[in-house]
């Protein structure tokens, strides 16, 4: 049986509900986290985050996603903007926040309204006055041009089709001299069709991994200069098809503008 190509739309629509349904905790958080950890500090952890950084922001904000802890390469430093490329939760966000202090701003962009929901409540319970989320896409930011510092995100891009768009906006919304700290899933040789067409591979963030050369030029195709893996590991989660072993890498990559 043929199995038909998925459109972006349809793509869309499938992680949104997939990760609307996380936070409202009406599904496991185990997509696109790092490791075969039990539980969600556990993953959190094994993502690369410590337990002092844990301890230091809402436990609400942790839902055991990503694979990798952009906050901790990503030099950030007081007085200045960061911008969270889907925040979900809003974990790295405070993160960020801790760093930038008050004289400095994190805004956290995500395209799942519960999400972002989510995130406004945990910023109150924390009393974060530093931070703002907003609803919006990754290709379409509602972000004014040239107006932050640092960009980070955490296992994101990869879970949108256009990634060459994704990226051109992150370009156009840094300052110039302005940086990105990107952790993300991209693969070493192909993936099996079945695997590329696959709603839940997509919202698992394998599906719509690149190549990770590919990746690469992607980011330089955009306009980013200085484009350097500083980090890069197998990636395994629980059960995972044996086709992928070996396949999939999780790299933190950093470039300018």
């Amino acid at each position: 049986m043929k199995v038909r190509l998925l459109k972006d739309k349809e793509i869309k629509k499938s992680v949104k509900e997939r990760y609307s349904k996380i936070a409202v905790g009406e599904e496991s958080t185990c997509s696109c986290c790092s490791g075969t950890a039990p539980d969600i500090i556990e993953q959190a952890k094994a993502a690369g985050y410590s337990a002092e950084e844990i301890k230091s922001i809402p436990e609400e904000a942790i839902f055991g996603l990503g694979c990798g802890n952009p906050t901790a390469l990503a030099e950030i430093h007081e007085g200045e903007t960061v911008l969270d490329l889907g925040s979900g939760g809003g974990i790295d966000v405070f993160l960020a926040a801790n760093k930038v202090g008050v004289q400095g701003k994190v805004i956290g962009v995500d395209m799942t309204e519960e999400m972002v929901k989510s995130a406004i409540i945990n910023a109150e319970k924390g009393g974060y006055s530093n931070v703002e989320f907003r609803l919006g896409e990754i290709e379409n930011l509602p972000i004014e041009d040239n107006s932050v510092d640092v960009i980070i995100s955490n296992c994101v891009i990869n879970l949108t089709p256009d990634k060459l768009v994704a990226y051109k906006e992150a370009f156009r919304v840094l300052k110039p001299d302005g940086r990105i700290l990107v952790s993300d899933l991209v693969t070493i040789g192909d993936l099996p069709e079945e695997i590329r067409r696959s709603f839940e591979a997509w919202s698992n963030c394998i599906a719509g991994a690149m190549e990770k050369d590919d990746y690469i030029d992607t980011i330089k195709n955009s306009g980013f200069s200085k484009v350097e893996v500083v980090e890069a590991h197998y990636y395994t989660e629980p059960e995972m098809d044996v086709r992928l072993e070996g396949k999939i890498l999780s790299i933190q990559v950093k470039a300018k503008k």
